[in-house]
């Protein structure tokens, strides 16, 4: 009986040390938007808009959701395809997730699934550029297939699915999206992820589009990019020396079609024509910092 004391003294100090840890825990990796994700304050998204020191190099939640809504809004003649509205998710050099929205009224109006996707496509382009040279993730369809030369890519660094699919869904496309603050991972191959430079040529990390045929993705991803002024492309396997799609595949069946240059992803013949708008991105918005007056 003379060891009760010591052993409720040993019980309360352990209480004590276990909520002054989870107190720290919670310190330092709340990200303060009662998502759940878990994120320091280095990679947090406390400011409001989506954004935290981690995120500071890469375009806003706002500037995001304002330049994809009005993108978006061009339709199909602008961009072929089907005209549907779409996701888009910024993430850092380091693939942390910075920024997820959507143009249309909510969360339910652009393909639910394409949220993933989007993110995916940015953290492909990110991982697979270079501060001297871009891949979009266009650009990997045909490395990718059997016999290519970056065949099995795909299957590498796959999505972290707590991040993926955690959280609150009412959250999803707001500045405090589960998603943000947390690495997504995965790898896709075709259009619709670009990797995002600064105006002074700095790789800052990517942007991923989805929502629509892969080639109108990828249209509007560029326009996105070139619309936040992150598109200083340094040089690329794509028109240009940029990290636009090529249109260079003959034969269709798997396996034995042939892409010229190794880098050439499918025309999309569904919906409107988006072939000519695609291969004239160089021209119609062409790579490098905004040119003011």
């Amino acid at each position: 009986m003379r060891s009760t004391p010591i052993r409720v003294i040993c019980a309360a100090l352990c209480l004590t040390v276990t909520a002054m840890a989870f107190a720290a825990s919670k310190k330092d990796n709340g990200n303060g938007n009662g998502n759940g994700n878990g994120n320091s304050q280095d990679e947090g998204n406390g400011n409001g808009d989506g954004q935290g020191n981690a995120c500071k190099d890469v375009p806003s939640f706002s500037a995001v959701q304002t330049a994809l809504a009005a993108v978006v809004a061009g339709g199909i003649k602008a961009n072929g395809g089907f005209g549907f509205n779409m996701w888009a998710t910024v993430v850092n050099r380091d693939g942390v997730v910075c920024v997820v929205t959507f143009s249309g009224q909510d969360r339910g109006s652009q393909w639910p699934g394409s949220r993933v996707i989007s993110a995916q496509k940015a953290n492909t382009a990110n991982a697979f550029s270079l501060p001297g040279f871009a891949l979009s993730t266009a650009n990997l369809y045909s490395a990718v297939q059997p016999g290519g030369s970056l065949f099995g890519l795909q299957e590498s660094n796959p999505v972290d699915t707590g991040v993926a699919y955690g959280g609150n869904s009412s959250n999803y496309g707001q500045p405090n999206d589960p998603m943000v603050g947390g690495k997504i991972g995965g790898i896709n191959v075709f259009g619709g992820g670009l990797a995002l430079y600064n105006s002074q040529g700095t790789l800052v990390g990517g942007l991923g589009v989805s929502g629509d045929t892969s080639c109108t993705d990828h249209i509007i991803a560029w326009k996105v990019r070139h619309a936040v002024n992150f598109d200083d492309v340094p040089a690329g396997v794509g028109a240009a020396n940029t990290d636009n799609i090529i249109f260079d595949i003959t034969g269709t069946n798997p396996g034995t079609f042939v892409s010229a240059g190794g880098f050439g992803h499918p025309t999309c013949g569904a919906g409107a024509p988006s072939t000519a708008i695609a291969t004239g991105l160089p021209t119609t918005f062409p790579v490098g910092p905004l040119q003011t007056p």
